[in-house]
């Protein structure tokens, strides 16, 4: 029975036609039923159809007409019975428009889409089909406008704009938009018009204050009392739900990493935090954010000046010097005494030992050797810069293996490392090879960690003139390092910058052959080299033998952050 009826139905849309007036308007729905339309009533010009209304009148299932967005050709309705109703063909809108309405919602965005009529088949067009698809997504939206049947629509009514229903859309989203004109052709080309367009987002839309994912810290001001810097900073308004920030400062060798958190009230608009044990004379670069996924970072810097003593009162009050300084020539000459007693038996307890182990003498040298070398170290303007390199086409294993070796170079090598797997704010903002080429100018030295992966890729872009699928960032990267290494031997220059390394798992012939100038070291055997390399710190001297601790192959696993990367080295071995 419900076959029959949709039968007739669509017959009826087929032979009646319909009218309109003769002036150019804007014709928007009408809020009438599928039974309205039947019956050809006159107040029902242009009608939404909804899925429950077909449902009520038709008495069939809604999903088996509509489910799909996509309406059945005509033959399927028509040409059964009459063969020349499909004969026609209808084309497709045009001028698809979308127009955001004004809304209180802070989450949506309302969209009325609008359109006009082609001129061609205007005599057979019995309504249009509105589908939104979310790019993206799985998001599906459709509604359904159908004429009154008893009309005829004239070729000067072609220019009549007519409009959707209101659609609720997500913001920041982009969505595709087909306008299809009905009953479909057996021509199935030119029926359907579709528009790309995207909604706002929610800074353009509510503004900063009243969102959470554009939000960040936008008045930031430091003090500095002693050693000590306090900074001061907006907090999120409370409709926002943030009570948790983090800061991170990086300065002298050593990162600062700051945890806060606040209770967000309507009264409070800002928090301090205070940042401990800094460096005096040192500049640091600092980052402030939300402790929210994607939140965007405020940067600020700042130097840590020296505190000044105060001067003494005894070079301005020339009465109070005069009367103490018999006091101080006293203290000076008893002081002079006490130092030649002191002294004296010093020589005498020296003369008494006459020998001393061969292993405490040894002990004492490495010793005093170990407190050179430090005070050469802290006495540098700033840590080295090492970039690191690497391929990540051997799996993540080897990539984890990779961010930890990096993690321990700058923990315990105090040493300022560049990897890609921590910079994703720079790499969205500069793109990878900009990046690249930029902290390939700014580093001091360059690691290229060298596998089986690498090599491959190296053959596979020789073999197919371009770069890896996966690894080009590492092809380019080997390719600028052998460019560099050829320049600076042609013009008499230093080499070492560079280096390369291998871990256990991999071989000699994993290094490629652009790379064969550079300082090659295999970890972690070669730990305390590639320590000497980054400091220039001589490790073999006349009578003495530099130990550092804990950076061998013996002992660097007995600090966390060596445990952790022994272990990821045993399991990309394994893999």
């Amino acid at each position: 029975m419900g076959w029959r009826v949709i039968l007739a139905l669509v017959h009826t849309f087929a032979v009646r036609s319909l009218c309109l007036q003769e002036d150019v308007s804007v014709i928007s729905p009408q809020n009438c039923s599928l039974d309205c339309i039947i019956k050809g009533k006159a107040i029902c010009e242009y009608c939404r159809i909804t899925r429950e209304d077909v449902s009520m009148t038709l008495g069939v299932s809604t999903e088996e007409m509509f489910g799909s967005c996509v309406p059945w050709p005509c033959s399927l309705f028509l040409g059964v019975h009459i063969p020349t109703a499909c004969q026609h063909y209808v084309h497709a809108p045009h001028d698809i428009t979308v127009e955001f309405l004004p809304n209180d919602s802070p989450l949506y965005d309302i969209a009325v889409i609008s359109w006009r009529p082609s001129l061609y088949g205007l005599s057979f067009l019995r309504g249009f089909q509105v589908s939104l698809q979310a790019l993206g997504g799985t998001q599906t939206d459709c509604q359904l406008f159908l004429f009154q049947s008893n009309l005829t629509l004239s070729a000067a009514e072609a220019d009549r704009v007519y409009r959707s229903d209101p659609f609720q859309l997500a913001l920041d989203a982009q969505f595709a938009v087909t306008v299809m004109a009905l009953p479909v052709p057996e021509q199935w080309s030119n029926f359907y018009k579709s528009e790309y367009f995207s909604t706002r987002s929610c800074l353009e839309k509510n503004g900063l204050e009243q969102c959470q994912k554009d939000w960040y810290p936008s008045d930031i001001k430091v003090e500095q009392h002693g050693l000590d810097i306090v900074v001061t900073f907006n907090l999120a308004p409370p409709n926002l739900g943030i009570n948790k920030y983090f800061s991170w400062c990086y300065g002298g060798g050593k990162r600062n990493y700051t945890t806060i958190k606040v209770n967000p009230t309507a009264n409070v608009t800002h928090h301090r935090y205070r940042l401990l044990h800094l460096e005096p004379e040192t500049h640091y670069s600092c980052e402030l954010a939300a402790d929210v996924v994607d939140a965007i970072r405020k940067t600020f810097d700042f130097q840590v000046r020296g505190i000044e003593e105060e001067p003494s009162s005894f070079t301005t009050d020339g009465s109070l010097l005069a009367l103490l300084l018999p006091v101080l020539i006293l203290l000076a000459i008893l002081s002079v005494v006490f130092v030649l007693v002191i002294n004296q038996k010093k020589l005498r307890g020296s003369k008494r030992k006459t020998k001393v182990a061969a292993d405490v003498i040894k002990q004492h040298d490495s010793k005093c050797v170990l407190q050179e070398q430090n005070l050469v170290l802290l006495a540098r303007p700033r840590p080295p810069r090492l970039l690191i390199c690497y391929s990540n086409v051997d799996g993540p294993a080897h990539v984890r293996a990779v961010m930890l070796l990096a993690a321990f170079i700058q923990q315990h090598f105090a040493t300022q490392v560049f990897l890609d797997l921590w910079e994703e704010l720079s790499l969205t903002e500069e793109g990878l090879m900009s990046w690249l080429c930029r902290r390939l100018e700014e580093s001091d030295f360059v690691l290229v960690v060298c596998s089986q992966g690498l090599q491959q890729e190296l053959r596979r872009s020789a073999e197919e003139g371009a770069g890896g699928r996966e690894g080009g960032a590492a092809i380019v990267a080997v390719s600028l390092i052998g460019e560099a290494l050829a320049r600076a031997q042609a013009g008499g220059q230093g080499l070492s910058k560079y280096m390369t390394v291998i871990f256990d798992y991999s071989r000699e012939t994993d290094v490629p052959g652009v790379l064969g100038l550079a300082t090659r070291y295999s970890l972690m055997r070669d730990l305390p080299l590639l320590f000497s390399h980054l400091h220039g710190v001589a490790l073999e001297g006349p009578g003495r033998h530099l130990q550092v601790e804990h950076i061998s192959e013996e002992a660097y696993h007995k600090l966390p952050a060596g445990g952790a990367l022994q272990w990821a080295l045993h399991e990309a071995g394994q893999q």
